[in-house]
């Protein structure tokens, strides 16, 4: 049970590490993602594409990018 936790603690600190990255690089970060999402959309030959999407649009709000998959670059929306 001991070795579960500290999984879960490393996990939480990659996903932490992950988020600070996102939110001081957007643009890398969202071209990272649309990368990734276009390479799985691929190999499941669009089976998924509206669940890779939604899953891509939701990592992007959760790290602060407000752009979807596919879309066209825009700045990010900082809130001022």
């Amino acid at each position: 049970m001991a070795g579960m936790f500290k999984k879960l603690a490393v996990l939480a600190g990659a996903a932490e590490a992950a988020r600070r990255y996102a939110q001081k690089n957007p643009d890398q970060a969202a071209k990272y993602l649309d990368q990734a999402a276009g390479f799985v959309d691929k190999q499941t030959k669009g089976k998924y594409s509206g669940q890779i999407k939604g899953a891509t649009d939701k990592a992007k709000n959760a790290a602060g990018i407000r752009r979807g998959y596919g879309e066209p670059p825009t700045a990010p929306n900082r809130g001022y």
